[in-house]
């Protein structure tokens, strides 16, 4: 059986279990990272040298980077509505997931860390306004092609890319802080709401 490794309030293991669900796999799932068992560990180490999670068991295969885990897990079940098999479309489905990772995210990770995590070595307010204003920059651009799909990121269907740039939609609007008015993206985020695998792994109390 699929085995998920990785603390359930982390935005990457939330993909993986988000897709677990939406592909409704039996799998197992244990709590490591911050608070639980350390990734720190020579055990874990064993199975991703960056100390990172998530990390699944796949029988013989172990795999990290949650995106990687996405992609493998759609192809390994058929779900090309999810990862296309048209390389075109496929290209396009992996651009928005690979800017969700590289772009999005680090434009909010110092006032994430600031705002909600409320850690001790980001507390400069001059930084935390940048971090800001360069999310809402990057939201800006999730707002202009959700206006131009008019329904999901790379079109009319829900697909990989729809998963993780949900969960980083929700953590948007988690986080306290003033935010632009961004309609396409709220449409977004109440579309999603109708998938009970979202409103259990995505919109749920943890930003």
């Amino acid at each position: 059986m699929l085995q998920v490794l990785g603390r359930s309030t982390s935005i990457n293991v939330r993909k993986v279990l988000w897709l677990c669900a939406e592909l409704d796999l039996p799998f197992t799932h244990e709590e490591w990272g911050a608070g639980h068992l350390s990734t720190r560990s020579e055990e874990f180490k064993a199975l991703n040298p960056n100390s990172l999670v998530p990390v699944i068991k796949d029988g013989d295969l172990v795999l990290w980077e949650s995106n990687a885990i996405c992609r493998y897990l759609a192809a390994l079940h058929g779900r090309t509505d999810l990862l296309p098999t048209d390389v075109q479309r496929r290209a396009v489905v992996e651009q928005w997931m690979d800017w969700q990772t590289t772009q999005l995210n680090n434009s909010w990770r110092y006032a994430f860390f600031a705002l909600v995590r409320k850690a001790a070595t980001y507390t400069d307010p001059e930084a935390i306004e940048t971090s800001v204003v360069d999310w809402t920059r990057h939201m800006r651009i999730l707002e202009a092609q959700l206006q131009r799909t008019g329904a999901f990121v790379t079109g009319a269907e829900f697909t990989l890319a729809d998963l993780v740039l949900g969960l980083s939609t929700h953590r948007w609007f988690m986080t306290p802080m003033k935010r632009a008015y961004l309609p396409a993206v709220v449409e977004f985020y109440e579309h999603l709401s109708t998938r009970p695998p979202f409103i259990k792994h995505g919109r749920n109390d943890v930003p």
